[in-house]
């Protein structure tokens, strides 16, 4: 950790405490980045985007094609038990169901909310989203060729 970073937010008006993990908790990180490779790696790739004007780009990316693609068109399986049988595991997933779905099935939610979730994903094609999303991210690849492009020329 950068030593000037640590000692901006231990100065702050209100101080934050860092901390790395729990005590004999060695995989706590994997529970807390789980997503990172669906989410981000799996789309963006892992090279580093250091450029702040991309910020915006990679928001909108998010906010209004990733987003609901994911959550309407993507199913995803849910683990139900786990089973030690000897030195094998036996999983036991739920049928796969999109976000949606499990919104739709829950008694938690109002039918208000469920009708405008179900309107939400009427008014949406997913091979639109698709194609939306690939150009997208042609955008940020190149605006990220062209960031490391000037940064390689520049003299600092």
């Amino acid at each position: 950790m950068n030593h000037h970073l640590i000692r901006y937010f231990q100065e702050r008006p209100k101080k934050v405490n860092f901390t790395r993990s729990r005590p004999y908790r060695k995989n706590d990180n994997a529970y807390v980045e789980q997503k990172n490779y669906t989410h981000v790696r799996h789309l963006l790739g892992y090279d580093r985007l250091e450029d702040p004007d991309m910020v915006p780009l990679i928001n909108e990316l998010y906010r209004e094609i990733w987003e609901p693609y994911n959550n309407f068109f993507m199913p995803c399986m849910k683990l139900i038990k786990k089973e030690r049988h000897g030195s094998k595991i036996k999983r036991l997933h739920d049928k796969p169901l999109t976000p949606c779905d499990r919104l739709l099935q829950s008694p938690h939610i109002s039918e208000e909310t469920k009708t405008q979730l179900r309107l939400k994903r009427a008014s949406l094609n997913p091979i639109e989203l698709k194609k939306l999303l690939e150009q997208k991210l042609r955008k940020v690849f190149a605006h990220q060729q062209t960031f490391l492009a000037k940064k390689a020329n520049s003299p600092y």
